[in-house]
């Protein structure tokens, strides 16, 4: 499951951003996970309370916003929202699209408890 290893990385980032920023507890976080991201959500939300054990993270509530995976269609032009890479245009049947979006993977923002 690499998404337990996507999560501790993330909460390290907090962890930093924490003793920088001088706040002493997360209240809540919130992901954007894209469909196309290679990541799968149910896995993430599994793993969130295990990788932030110990830290100021613990506790908090994790939103997680899913983002669809979008393409443009070389043959036709269209503006897809497609399911998987290298799925067919579903305007045209066409199969070169290029992924524009939905690849995300990242903190959006941090609620948190200054302290």
């Amino acid at each position: 499951m690499h998404e337990l290893a996507i999560l501790e990385g993330m909460i390290q980032g907090i962890q930093e951003e924490a003793q920088a920023r001088g706040f002493s507890r997360v209240l809540q976080v919130r992901l954007e996970v894209g469909r196309l991201s290679g990541a799968e959500v149910a896995a993430l939300r599994f793993g969130f309370d295990v990788a932030t054990q110990d830290t100021v993270v613990e506790g908090a509530e994790l939103e997680i916003i899913e983002v669809p995976g979008s393409g443009l269609c070389h043959a036709c032009g269209a503006e897809v929202e497609i399911e998987a890479r290298f799925d067919l245009c579903p305007a045209c049947g066409d199969g070169f699209v290029t992924v524009t979006g939905g690849t995300e993977l990242r903190i959006k923002d941090i609620d948190v408890e200054e302290g």
